[in-house]
């Protein structure tokens, strides 16, 4: 399957599993919701993934509307699952609805969650995204996909074959890209769009932000079992630090240029490495190339004592526009200067939600999939440039059936990498490793 990349932009049990029509059986006072027309009744939710962002994106949902209920969790973990569940009922109360015989843990507890939702938020690491959108749609249920929604283009073929199942059944989907939610980020798309700025030459991305801390081993951690729980540091979970961080201002960019590149070429590395940081580079600069002849130039940095940076900026033949995010700042400079400052406490996150399920509600058009993986595959295109140190081509990429995520059974599975004789994970090296 072939994406053309100038296509125009359209937006994480206490018993192990207990049986789903037992679970569905405690249900009964829910009616189920078709397509979302019927305000009156409640809405069930289900939260696959129940870290910080998943409790984060189940805060969010519940407070999106007033008729809503969390019915069931699903985590790897039973510590991840109570923690966040019970992070949940402190804020929601009997909102909060989610008794040991639908709390689900293990490999398997999302499609048992999944089963009893109207609408489900899958927070989990990305590389388990496509698997559990899959099943999402084929029980026919609306879709928080948290960013990005997979980590290798098998993975985004995924997304985009179950996208195209969703649409035929009138599913909403929406993706983790919050950005696209903010006032000061839409107005300022609206006037480059409406030549505020000329043609636009190129943009700049950064995600350099300081160090996240790895998770130090416990005996009792099995290999795979930690690799899981340290999940950031692992490319076969997070897709690396590039696709989990930059992806935002990748997003952005793809946004402004109204397309997705044709091509990538770049660089990144690891600078001091540890066993608790497993297998990731800490520093990425890439440069994406336009059908038009723009580019994007993004650049992302996690090392200690670096300059810290977020922000997007474009570049055009009669001015430059300045995306401060954070410090809600929005400017442009040249021919037709323009400034906007918005209120520091809009919450993007709520927006994103309040947005999704008021299209549920009132049964609006609502599919955020198409650049949500094609911004995801971005990123990879990146990665995949510095991993090599060659040049990248879309379709190439797009076409690669080379997989960085496995299928994992269970947590006894052998792990995806293993460390060497040092305690160290090995890592890409570019000339050297074989990326499409």
């Amino acid at each position: 399957m072939n994406i053309p990349p100038s296509a125009p932009l359209e937006r994480r049990a206490f018993l192990l599993r207990s049986s789903a029509a037992l679970a569905a059986t405690s249900l009964t006072g829910f009616p189920m919701i078709g397509s979302g027309k019927d305000a009156v009744q409640p809405l069930k939710i289900a939260l696959v993934g129940c870290g910080g962002r998943g409790a984060g994106a189940a805060n969010q949902a519940l407070a999106a509307d007033s008729n809503t209920k969390l019915v069931a969790v699903a985590d790897l973990f039973p510590d991840k699952l109570s923690a966040g569940l019970d992070a949940l009922k402190a804020k929601h109360g009997d909102r909060v609805d989610v008794p040991q015989e639908r709390q689900f843990v293990g490999v398997d507890g999302y499609k048992h969650a999944i089963a009893l939702a109207d609408v489900v938020l899958l927070a989990t690491p990305c590389s388990f995204r496509p698997a559990h959108f899959e099943e999402a749609v084929r029980l026919g249920k609306h879709a928080f996909l948290e960013k990005p929604v997979a980590v290798d283009a098998p993975g985004v073929r995924r997304v985009l074959a179950a996208a195209a199942e969703a649409k035929a059944k009138n599913l909403k989907v929406a993706v983790g890209f919050q950005r696209r939610h903010k006032k000061g980020f839409q107005e300022m798309i609206r006037r480059i769009h409406g030549g505020q700025l000329g043609e636009v030459i190129y943009t700049r991305a950064f995600a350099n932000t300081p160090l996240r801390t790895g998770l130090v081993r416990k005996p009792e951690f099995s290999e795979l079992e930690y690799q899981c729980r340290n999940w950031y540091y692992f490319s076969w979970l997070s897709a690396d630090f590039i696709v989990d961080n930059l992806i935002h201002g990748i997003d952005i960019s793809n946004w402004v240029h109204g397309g997705y590149p044709v091509r990538a070429h770049g660089m990144g590395a690891l600078s001091e490495r540890s066993p608790d940081y497993g297998n990731l580079f800490d520093h990425f600069a890439i440069e994406w190339e336009y059908a038009s002849g723009a580019r994007l130039f993004g650049e992302c940095d996690r090392r200690p004592g670096c300059w810290a940076s977020v922000t997007n900026h474009v570049v055009g033949s009669e001015g430059k526009a300045d995306f401060f995010d954070g410090r809600e700042v929005y400017s442009i400079t040249g021919k037709r200067p323009w400034q906007m400052k918005t209120e520091r406490g809009e919450n993007p996150y709520q927006s994103e939600h309040d947005d999704f399920f008021e299209a549920i509600r009132k049964d609006l058009p609502y599919d955020e999939s198409d650049y949500g993986a094609k911004s995801t595959m971005t990123a990879i295109m990146g990665r995949m440039a510095a991993y090599s140190g060659k040049i990248i081509e879309w379709d190439a990429a797009f076409a690669s059936d080379r997989t960085l995520a496995p299928e994992i059974r269970s947590l006894a599975d052998p792990a995806p990498v293993l460390p060497e004789g040092n305690g160290l994970y090995p890592i890409p090296v570019a000339g050297k490793t074989l990326v499409l």
